[in-house]
């Protein structure tokens, strides 16, 4: 092979590298796609995308299909909204679907929303395909001491324009709990909102709790009431068992001032008898230091003793006949 051959080899390596090179970096194929779609863009276009960083079919697909769809875009809004970080497929998509319905949104509007966090292509589905959110058995007490659980379906459609910074579901839900709770404590029967549930949806529906929300209720129907428990039966029972609370703690004090009384009484009665104990241990001695004295005689230590005799046989009789009388009585 000679040098000639050898040169002309070189140069086509070197031509189908930077051709490999040229179609890795250039997205000529989706240049392609573009083109025959209708969509007029120039290929520097794409190469500047690659050098900012920006995948060109996450811009240029969800161009295609805005341009087949008529809606006028262009490749600046949709390429600053992906560098926003931006879900540029689901904007496409919601803008798509609210021109299909006659629904005014812009581009700035749905591409604020997306950048919200919301899903802005399920906001317009929502506006055109109402959502019901269920909520769970919600409890109430009429006046009369009865509890009442109802359990509602709310039909909500969105509201495009209240996306941002609107309220979400939760707050529907806990809007409508609140009136539905309301509602039932104003009854003064619970039969009345057994007999008409309707008046709870109608009465919920005038309080405007849509108000600060992303969406707008259309509909708050009624699907379950049920009865509870008697509340304030349940409430008249705890207090008679708190009051027999009361009134056996106090009893309990005032038994125990009694029990510590009597032993008091018993106490100084003790220290009673055992005064008369030690002034009785006295008077034997007494009484022999008056006879040693010459201050008594024996008759009177005679009369002395038939005196305690005479007593002491007096409180033994009276001693048995309270016995018997206490035997008697029981």
């Amino acid at each position: 092979m000679d040098a000639s051959a050898i040169g002309i080899l070189i140069v086509a390596a070197i031509i189908i590298i930077i051709l490999a090179i040229l179609f890795t970096f250039v997205p000529v194929t989706l240049w392609i796609s573009a083109l025959s779609s209708g969509v007029r863009i120039g290929i520097f276009t794409l190469i500047g995308m690659r050098l900012r960083r920006v995948v060109p079919r996450r811009v240029i697909n969800p161009l295609i299909k805005a341009v087949k769809a008529g809606l006028n875009l262009n490749t600046n809004q949709l390429e600053s909204h992906y560098l926003a970080g931006g879900n540029v497929d689901r904007v496409v998509n919601a803008l798509i679907a609210a021109h299909r319905a006659n629904i005014e949104l812009t581009f700035e509007r749905a591409a604020a929303i997306d950048l919200a966090g919301r899903d802005v292509l399920e906001a317009v589905q929502m506006s055109v395909n109402p959502k019901v959110i269920e909520s769970p058995y919600i409890a109430g007490v009429a006046m009369n001491g009865i509890e009442v659980k109802a359990k509602a379906r709310i039909t909500v459609r969105a509201n495009i324009d209240r996306l941002v910074g609107g309220a979400g579901e939760n707050t529907i839900v806990a809007r409508v709990g609140e009136g539905i709770v309301s509602t039932i404590g104003s009854s003064e029967d619970h039969k009345v909102v057994l007999e008409n549930p309707e008046l709870i949806s109608q009465t919920v529906l005038k309080k405007g709790l849509d108000a600060g929300t992303a969406f707008e209720i259309l509909s708050i129907d009624i699907a379950d009431v049920d009865i509870g428990d008697n509340i304030g039966a349940n409430l008249q029972t705890e207090q008679a068992e708190a009051d027999k609370n009361i009134a056996q703690a106090k009893a309990e004090e005032r038994r125990a001032m009694a029990v510590a009384r009597e032993q008091e009484m018993r106490a100084k009665v003790e220290e009673m008898r055992a005064k008369v104990v030690e002034s009785e241990a006295e008077v034997p001695i007494a009484m022999a230091q008056a006879l040693r004295e010459g201050k008594m005689g024996v008759l009177d230590y005679m009369n002395y003793n038939n005196i305690k005799a005479d007593t002491d046989m007096r409180n033994s009789v009276g001693k048995a006949n309270l016995e018997s009388s206490d035997e008697k009585n029981e």
